[in-house]
């Protein structure tokens, strides 16, 4: 699964910074639907990864029933968080 493939899917554009905010809020929500029916637990942390770098994912008592799957979902957000915070090389 190529993620430029998915941001077409999702918002109609491989580009976000080309997204106006209607875009960006509809494509968000489509994803939301999209987790909500996913049943297989590695697309489901895919679309919840996605959703949490666009800051709109749930809480992950609500997206992950598994604790195994909630821990991974911390890890993630730890290393996204200092990928964030570290400046640019």
């Amino acid at each position: 699964m190529d993620f430029d493939d998915q941001l077409r899917r999702y918002f109609g554009s491989a580009d976000p910074a080309t997204l106006n905010p209607d875009a960006l809020a509809e494509g968000t929500e489509r994803i939301r639907v999209d987790l909500g029916l996913e049943k297989d637990r590695n697309r489901r942390f895919a679309l919840w990864a996605l959703l949490h770098i666009l800051g709109s994912a749930p809480d992950l008592d609500v997206a992950f029933a598994d604790e195994a799957d909630r821990e991974a979902a911390r890890n993630f957000m730890d290393l996204f968080a200092a990928d964030q915070a570290e400046p640019d090389a």
